[in-house]
This record gives C-alpha cells, sequence and structure tokens, in this order.
C-alpha cells in the first residue's frame, strides 16, 4: 500500500455476526493500515485475534468523536493510513464515521470506502418487500415531538421503509406504528448472517404477537403506502369517505382532518358540513 503526502482513511466493513463475510479486501486493508480506529477495540480486537492480525487501536465511538477525530485528523495529515471499523456493519450508518469522513473531505485527504456486510441492505433483499425504491431512517428518535414527524413521514410515505430498533424498545416502536400501518406488511429481521437468523412476516398485529422476548438487534422493513387519497374523494360521497376512516378506528377530529387534505379543501368546510345535515 503506497503511501501519498497525507494518509488514507479507509472505511471498512465488518461482519454483522458470521465473521466469514468479512472480505478478502477488507483483511488486506487491516493489515496494511498504521491504525485502526475502533467502535469498541475489545469487540474489534476479537475480529483481529481471528484474523490474525496485530494493529495499533484507538478507541473512536459516539462520546469522543469530536475529540478523537482531531487526533486521528493529525496521523493522517503526517501520512498514516487509518482503518474506520464499527462493532458490526459499515461505518456512518447510524455508527461514528460521519465526523471524520466530513473533516478529511474539507483536508483533501482521501477517503476510501471497502464495502462489505449492511444489516439493512440483507434485511430488505431477504424481505420479499419491494426493493426498488426505499427510505432508510434509522432509529426512530426518542423526542415526542420529532418522533411524531419521523411517524407521519412513515405513514404517508410511498417507498419502502427501513427501520432499526434496539430489542428493549421493539414493543413501543411496534405500538406506535400500529396506529399508522393498518394492513401494510412488515418484516422484522433479527440476529442477521448469525445461528438464529429470523425474519418474522405479517401484518403489524401479527408482528405484535412474536415479538415478546425478542433479542438481537432488530430491522423493521415496511411495505409503502399505497392508499390513492386522491381517488378516495372522487368516488365517495362526504358521509361514506367519513366512515372509510371511521372503519379504520379514527377519531372524528382526525377524520375530518385527512378528508380535507384528500379533497384539498379547509377543515373547517368539512366540519360545517357535517354540523349542517345533522
Amino acid at each position: 500500500m503506497e503511501k501519498e503526502e497525507k494518509g488514507e482513511l479507509f472505511v471498512v466493513a465488518t461482519p454483522i455476526g458470521n465473521l466469514e463475510d468479512i472480505t478478502l479486501r477488507a483483511i488486506q486493508v487491516l493489515k496494511e493500515v498504521d491504525i485502526i480506529a475502533a467502535e469498541d477495540t475489545r469487540h474489534t480486537l476479537k475480529l483481529l485475534n481471528h484474523l490474525e492480525i496485530s494493529k495499533p487501536l484507538i478507541s473512536y465511538h459516539r462520546h469522543n468523536e469530536e475529540i478523537k477525530t482531531d487526533d486521528l485528523l493529525e496521523k493522517l495529515e503526517q501520512g498514516q493510513n487509518v482503518a474506520l471499523v464499527s462493532d458490526a456493519g459499515t461505518p456512518g450508518i447510524c455508527d461514528p464515521g460521519e465526523v471524520i469522513i466530513q473533516k478529511c473531505i474539507e483536508k483533501k485527504i482521501k477517503v476510501i470506502p471497502i464495502p462489505g456486510a449492511c444489516a439493512m441492505i440483507n434485511a430488505l433483499i431477504a424481505s420479499g418487500i419491494s426493493t426498488k425504491e426505499f427510505v432508510f431512517l434509522g432509529f426512530l428518535p426518542l423526542n415526542k415531538k420529532l418522533r411524531k414527524e419521523k411517524l407521519k413521514e412513515i405513514e404517508t410515505c410511498k417507498k419502502t421503509i427501513i427501520l432499526y430498533e434496539a430489542p428493549h424498545k421493539l414493543v413501543h416502536t411496534l405500538q406506535d406504528l400500529k396506529d399508522i400501518l393498518e394492513n401494510r406488511k412488515i418484516v422484522l429481521a433479527r440476529e442477521l448472517t448469525k445461528i438464529h437468523e429470523e425474519f418474522i412476516r405479517g401484518t403489524i398485529d401479527e408482528i405484535i404477537e412474536k415479538s415478546e422476548n425478542l433479542k438481537g438487534e432488530m430491522v423493521l422493513i415496511i411495505e409503502k403506502n399505497e392508499e390513492k387519497n386522491e381517488d378516495i374523494s372522487q368516488n365517495l360521497t362526504l358521509q361514506e369517505h367519513y366512515q372509510f376512516y371511521e372503519r379504520q378506528g379514527l377519531e372524528k377530529k382526525e377524520i375530518i382532518k385527512r378528508i380535507a387534505k384528500d379533497r384539498k379543501v379547509n377543515k373547517n368546510e368539512i366540519y360545517k358540513n357535517f354540523i349542517e345535515h345533522q
């Protein structure tokens, strides 16, 4: 690996479970770089021992990202090559990496991706849900306002949705999704590439029934919203339109709001209409 005046940052994807998923190129890079920046040095050391590689390790995680970025940039400026790895999968995808990659680009330091495992892509391709267009939203926010915004995005999105979730938050997230998914297909993928790899497919209610006490990192694949609300307003009377949403279990306030949106009128106009005809 020839060095330029500045070092190079290699963004190296590592296995998400099965250690045999490491690529030949990734192994070669890990052998040749000067330093490995790891999300958890103890976790990465297990992988390196498995590969019989011995390299200096630097801890690089969410809580020290800003500080350690400067340290790594200094080493790169001095001509050292650095491999960036996360605990599993591809760095920068819901894992540390974005900050140093941006800084390297600003400082004209070469960033080289070393492709490999990525949980969301593996979950998607085996889900049976459309792969033509998809949106990756990572983990849903904990903040109530931001979470509500994301749920609204999922509700109306015309593309396949991909989410990550931790096992101890799974039931809460599924309950939030229940209010908006109705009968859409959903797939829960867990323990990808590991011995207990599992794909649970069904409606949101079916997934909730099977989700208790599940362990491992989770990926949720959600079918796109195919409902054509524009056609609803053309084919239904106002009363039928109301009953359409009522059958979905929505409250009156939310129903009026949706009817107004479908028909592209002010919700006060819809409300007034119902008052006059009562």
